[in-house]
């Protein structure tokens, strides 16, 4: 189930966005997936369905944006640890 969300913009500052409503929705869309991730609000997942991405194409997505992943130490800890097995 989805859930249309709509807004209105004034003519003036549309213009200034650049684009037609197409791509300046695709623009917010893709801002609040981009504040919905840094806050905290959506997972990866969430984010890559939101934006109708993969995972992987998601990541890059946010990278390009300079948008730093929310990797935490226990998991980075946990990768070492496979990385170590497959190391061995």
């Amino acid at each position: 189930m989805n859930t249309d969300i709509t807004i209105s913009v004034p003519s003036e500052i549309a213009a200034n966005l650049g684009g037609d409503e197409v791509e300046l929705s695709r623009k917010t869309l893709e801002a609040l997936a981009i504040e919905g991730y840094r806050n905290g609000s959506l997972s990866l997942g969430q984010t890559a369905e939101l934006l109708g991405y993969s995972v992987l194409r998601t990541e890059e997505f946010l990278y390009e944006r300079n948008v730093l992943l929310n990797y935490s130490a226990t998991e980075f800890e946990e990768d070492l640890e496979v990385i170590e097995k497959f190391d061995q």
